[in-house]
């Protein structure tokens, strides 16, 4: 527990939980709270960047983006679930969380984590439709079977969280306030705080994480095979190069999920230090889904392009905001903006309609002309 004076605790009420501090030293804590807030930030803004661009550009509505897009929702409902209470104890007094509270935020984490996870081996099976059978690959991946295979994926997500969460906070809790050596209530933390056996407990994690890692994972596996077997058979080097493009940003993302989570959930917890325990949460919340972002949009010439575009378009609206500004147009005060472009506007059509008078009265001029031509010669 920690001493007196950071945190003023009732040891009178119902169970609560208060969180491990990273550190004690002030200076620390600031620059950890810069650093964690920055790496939201940014996560929130790589993926919002790219639902935006998936929704925006109609030749990024294909089923591989609409994963994709979707894969940037679950990143920013994840790390929200997690990074502001983090955010919220770094800096003054530490702020215990409810038992309510704390598995409601287990609940959504594992919901989300896992739905990340299956929706992982969902996009790979995507792959190896498009690359190992490219004719029928339009009739079978239906904007309605995508929609049906994302929803699976959370359904099976809610499937498993709500009796883990349950079967956890089940368990009996010796002393009203317990400190969760962690920044977040992770299973096996919690389980960790338990005043009674916990191995039927730790066995229905392992055959969760089975089910949620390994089981994907070997999928995503068996898929990569055919996906490689294929491609090797490309005569051309341009189209296998083309087919690899297509495939490396998700193994790098796949890599990255599947072997954090397999060294936090798959070890026994006598082997998994608690502090190591945490470096590897730190990775899954903070560095995979800003990776994800960056890798989908750096080895992606969709992507690329999609963004470049956006800031074509935005390039031209400024050139144009500039024009008129030189024309005197956005320059002026809002209150006298309407009747300057009303009197541009009228003044621009006066001189039109002058300038077809000026044509009208010429041809009238030539016409008389040639009328009195032709009497002079008769």
């Amino acid at each position: 527990m920690s001493s007196s004076g950071t945190f003023h605790l009732n040891q009178s009420g119902p169970i609560e939980f208060i969180f491990q501090m990273f550190t004690s030293s002030p200076k620390i804590q600031a620059l950890l709270f810069s650093l964690f807030l920055f790496l939201y930030v940014m996560t929130l803004c790589g993926n919002t960047t790219i639902i935006w661009a998936v929704c925006s550009y109609t030749f990024l509505h294909t089923p591989m983006y609409f994963f994709l897009s979707n894969l940037s929702f679950l990143e920013i409902c994840y790390t929200t679930t997690l990074v502001p209470l983090m955010l919220a104890n770094i800096i003054g007094a530490r702020k215990p969380i409810s038992f309510a509270g704390c598995a409601t935020q287990m609940f959504f984490f594992v919901t989300l984590g896992s739905t990340d996870c299956f929706l992982l081996a969902v996009m790979a099976y995507d792959r190896y439709l498009a690359i190992c059978h490219p004719l029928h690959y339009s009739l079978i991946m239906t904007q309605r079977l995508c929609t049906q295979m994302v929803a699976g994926s959370l359904s099976l997500a809610l499937f498993l969280a709500l009796p883990l969460t349950s079967l956890v906070f089940t368990l009996p809790f010796c002393g009203h306030f317990q400190e969760i050596n962690h920044f977040f209530c992770d299973v096996p933390p919690i389980l960790h705080l338990a005043c009674a056996d916990t191995h039927v407990p730790q066995a229905i994690v392992y055959v969760v994480s089975i089910i949620v890692l390994t089981i994907p994972f070997l999928l995503i596996c068996i898929s990569y095979i055919f996906i490689t077997t294929t491609i090797l058979r490309i005569p051309s080097a341009e189209g296998r190069q083309r087919a690899f493009s297509t495939c490396s940003s998700h193994l790098t993302v796949v890599l990255l999920q599947y072997g954090c989570g397999s060294l936090a959930y798959l070890r026994p917890p006598s082997s998994t230090p608690a502090d190591e325990g945490r470096q590897l949460a730190l990775v899954y919340t903070f560095v995979t889904p800003l990776l994800n972002p960056l890798i989908y949009t750096l080895r992606n010439k969709d992507v690329k392009n999609a963004l470049k575009k956006a800031m074509s378009k935005k390039a031209a609206t400024e050139n144009l905001k500039e024009f008129l500004t030189q024309m005197k147009v956005i320059a002026w005060p809002k209150k006298t903006i309407i009747p300057q472009i009303t009197l541009i506007f009228f003044q621009s059509n006066f001189a039109i309609v002058r300038y077809l008078f000026t044509l009208v009265n010429r041809k009238i001029q030539n016409e008389k002309i040639v009328w009195t031509h032709k009497n002079l010669l008769y």
